[in-house]
């Protein structure tokens, strides 16, 4: 199943209000997020996307950023070493330090500044000219970042704890709970190994998947509108259109905050000592 390029960007489609050739509002939908083969076959499930490209690109961009930054450090940083260091330092202190602790923490900051800025790149192609789309707005890439913290939350909870520490960890055991406890546990049991990593993975999905609904509903009837008296209407959606973008960048990076900040809650909690 395939994408019409002409319900995905405002300015590849014909379509006008008061005009008598049949076509009405092209409104988004999921077709909006699906994309044609940029090379192999989508029958076949081998072929590479736009979504796989920006990923890919995405992940160049960071990797060349910091590399840039701190290919020849300086005790006295320039500019792109200082942005670099104050990213860098944001998410270790105000992140990992914040949450795990010092002493734990220093250990998994590579891994929650990768993750943060990954996140935060793959948000950000949503409203970068030509891309206009959020990778992270397709359920199968946080899907997959998602399970990276669960196999990690699972991996330091054995051996933190071994087996019957792990158990107690995942199930909330706490006899002082009385006849509720088995009740309690069970709860606990799916919540923590079966919905948090959906959990985890469906919030950023969700609020990326329904930014860009947003911006390309405002963004198409701004096209659409743009014909006789409606250039009016189209005036208020082009400015509901910016108004959009500058919330938009406000909660991609909020998401990318939230996902990592999540990321370590579980590490320090597979750390922690069960009483």
């Amino acid at each position: 199943m395939s994408a019409d390029p002409t319900q995905v960007l405002a300015f590849e489609t014909d379509c006008h209000i008061f005009e008598n050739n049949g076509c009405g509002f092209p409104a988004p939908g999921l077709h909006s997020f699906l994309f044609e083969p940029l090379w192999g076959d989508g029958d076949s499930n081998v072929y590479f996307n736009k979504t796989m490209l920006l990923a890919l690109l995405g992940s160049i961009v960071i990797v060349g950023f910091f590399w840039a930054a701190f290919r020849k450090p300086k005790v006295v940083p320039g500019k792109l070493q200082m942005v670099a260091e104050a990213g860098y330092d944001f998410v270790r202190r105000g992140v990992v330090y914040e949450t795990i602790g010092k002493k734990e923490g220093e250990k998994y900051v590579p891994l929650v500044v990768s993750l943060f800025f990954f996140v935060w790149m793959m948000n950000l192609w949503s409203i970068v000219p030509v891309a206009q789309f959020p990778v992270t707005a397709i359920i199968s890439y946080p899907l997959v970042l998602a399970l990276i913290v669960y196999v990690l939350w699972v991996s330091l909870t054995f051996k933190r704890h071994g087996f019957v520490g792990f158990f107690k960890n995942v199930t909330g055991y706490d006899k002082s709970l009385g006849p509720v406890l088995p009740l309690a546990m069970t709860i606990e049991f799916f919540s923590n190994l079966i919905v948090r990593p959906f959990t985890h993975a469906v919030r950023l999905f969700a609020n990326m998947f329904a930014g860009h609904t947003l911006l390309l509903l405002f963004t198409i009837a701004s096209w659409y509108l743009l014909n006789g008296i409606g250039i009016a209407y189209a005036g208020v959606s082009f400015i509901m259109t910016l108004v959009m973008t500058a919330f938009e960048l406000f909660i991609q990076a909020l998401q990318a905050y939230v996902f990592v900040l999540l990321t370590c809650t579980y590490i320090q909690g597979a750390l922690a000592e069960h009483h």
